[in-house]
């Protein structure tokens, strides 16, 4: 089995497909590398694809409690590409592995060749981060005592409805790979990274030296990360922002062919020299762009 080794000794499992331009893809808290199989299939096509599991979930190693942070993370991304002898890549996250994306742009923006930051933004919101804070401790605790049961009541959180409801099948699938998975690094996840991780709204500055094109997609019933959306467009210069209609959380494996086709479009102006910075004209005030008397 093809593994990583992180920075601090950690065995991160892989798979990869195609050849060409090197895409890796991040994945959930309630994903691991099979959430991206549609993208996996597709991107393949034209690319080298890369999925891992993150820390903690298994066939990756799964390290006690003190080995998880954003900036391991973070860095977990780097542990990849260095494996492959990859200079720079396309990131591609969703949620955790979205911020884990954001975070490797700010950080390290000499290995990234785009980022993709989708559904990102849970406890993003000042004054907040308490509240939510205590929501992860609750999860955690939830996912200790009743495994498999807490794992389906997460799935059916708001931010997943749409999705349940639109295609129960898909639903189904996705929530009992979560459910039927080892929960232990979950856990540990939940009081490392999530619980731990500083607020988008503390990132401001870092996004507006971020010189890296990005993409920033979420679903418009995604509502905790509806407004940090609009924060990462509005910060990060080279920033795009896709909004999925009457989608939810998961947007890659609740809307795929809308996923798959924006994420794209994006790969391909960007490795066309085409994903400009935004014209500062555009941000200037006003509407039409006639002096007020």
């Amino acid at each position: 089995m093809p593994h990583a080794t992180a920075s601090d000794g950690v065995q991160l499992y892989y798979e990869e497909a195609g050849s060409g331009t090197t895409v890796v893809f991040v994945h959930e808290l309630a994903g691991d590398y099979q959430s991206w199989e549609p993208q996996m299939r597709f991107f393949s096509r034209r690319y080298r694809c890369v999925a891992y599991n993150a820390r903690g979930y298994v066939p990756s190693d799964v390290p006690d409690a003190a080995s998880y942070s954003q900036e391991r993370a973070r860095d977990d991304v780097i542990a990849v590409l260095d494996h492959l002898k990859v200079d720079k890549a396309h990131v591609v996250g969703l949620s955790m592995g979205g911020f884990a994306t954001l975070h490797v742009g700010l950080a390290h923006p000499d290995r990234a060749r785009s980022l993709v930051v989708a559904g990102c933004g849970y406890g993003a919101q000042p004054g907040e981060e308490e509240s939510f804070r205590a929501e992860c401790e609750a999860a955690a605790q939830r996912f200790e005592t009743a495994g498999a049961a807490a794992a389906m009541k997460y799935a059916e959180g708001p931010t997943r409805i749409r999705f349940r409801n639109k295609d129960p099948r898909g639903w189904l699938a996705a929530s009992e790979a979560f459910a039927n998975r080892p929960l232990e690094g979950v856990v540990r996840t939940l009081r490392g990274v999530q619980m731990r991780r500083p607020l988008l709204y503390q990132l401001v500055d870092a996004m507006r030296r971020l010189d890296v094109p990005t993409l920033v997609m979420t679903g418009d019933e995604d509502d905790p990360c509806l407004e940090a959306a609009i924060l990462l467009k509005r910060n990060i210069a080279r920033a795009g922002l896709v909004v999925l209609p009457r989608s939810g959380h998961a947007i890659n494996v609740e809307e795929p062919d809308a996923f798959n086709a924006a994420v794209a479009d994006f790969l391909a102006a960007v490795d066309a020299g085409r994903w400009e910075r935004r014209d500062p004209r555009s941000v200037a005030g006003g509407i039409l762009g006639f002096d007020k008397k």
